[in-house]
């Protein structure tokens, strides 16, 4: 089952699709309603969020928010009205047939070129499976992002660290992981530094420390790796943020790409070396981040 809410005014700042009407609308998921004409057609010219559901939960969606309106503003979009946008997604959800794990996910782009009104939607379904993964972990690659890990400061209008519509990199890089026999990717700077994966956060354990890429890199600001973080603290780790190259992921004690939806997958082999899998950590902070309730 899929859930649409179509948002009449995803935004204060520009005017409402249909002056006095609700502030959404359900709509058919299965039928047209995207004009050929929206940028995030046809420039990718939005931004999104994907919000992991469980038990009928939004999880850190104070969080995904507050990432979903930066991202707005370094795409200079019109300020996403967080209070309407909350009760679309609070709603899409409450839509659902109940189900352990199911997401949502809060779409906005520039609309119509030419036209000054943005468009917006939540779509909620339920989640793919995956308790395999979660239990055999994910064979990564490292490839090369192509610029230097301060390209956040150095080079802005690049939009580093927004969650833009422009996925064909993300999709691309995927592609080559296949075909060198993987499963996934940890992108490392240009110049030698550990970045992020193309839907993920890397998070390491050194010891009794969880660390993960420091900020400022360009890089998501992790709504799963904050509460993984969380967890690790409540069981006496210490967690904290490095900046660090290759070595330090192959020679981890163990280590995870952790987003919404899929959870934490814990990262099994690098580039064809295998990593040890610390099984009863990841089952018990998956437990803990499916059954999260903020």
């Amino acid at each position: 089952m899929s859930v649409l809410a179509i948002l009449n005014r995803p935004s204060q700042d520009a005017p409402a699709h249909a002056p006095g009407a609700p502030a959404f609308h359900f709509a058919d998921a299965s039928a047209p309603q995207l004009s050929v004409l929206d940028l995030g057609a046809t420039r990718g010219d939005g931004i999104f969020e994907t919000i992991s559901v469980g038990y009928g939960k939004p999880q850190a969606l104070e969080h995904h928010l507050r990432r979903f309106a930066a991202s707005a503003r370094t795409l200079a979009l019109p300020e996403p009205d967080l209070d309407a946008w909350r009760e679309a997604i609070l709603a899409a959800v409450a839509e659902l047939e109940p189900a352990d794990e199911s997401y949502a996910k809060t779409v906005l782009t520039r609309g119509i070129e030419g036209d000054d009104k943005p468009t917006g939607w939540v779509y909620a379904s339920t989640s793919p499976d995956y308790s395999r993964v979660r239990v055999e972990g994910v064979r990564v690659v490292l490839l090369d992002r192509g610029y230097r890990h301060d390209i956040e400061a150095t080079a802005p209008w690049l939009l580093a660290g927004a969650k833009t519509l422009s996925y064909a990199v993300n999709r691309a890089v995927a592609r080559e992981a296949a075909r060198r026999e993987a499963d996934d990717v940890v992108f490392v700077s240009s110049d030698g530094v550990l970045l992020e994966g193309p839907t993920s956060t890397l998070v390491l354990r050194r010891g009794n420390v969880l660390l993960t890429p420091g900020t400022g890199l360009g890089i998501l600001d992790g709504t799963t790796q904050a509460n993984v973080f969380r967890y690790a603290e409540s069981q006496g780790l210490e967690t904290g943020f490095e900046l660090a190259g290759p070595d330090a992921l192959t020679g981890a004690d163990a280590a995870w790409l952790v987003s919404s939806v899929r959870l934490a997958a814990p990262i099994r082999a690098v580039d064809g070396v295998e990593l040890g899998i610390d099984h009863e950590f990841t089952a018990a902070l998956n437990a803990y981040l499916k059954a999260l309730v903020e």
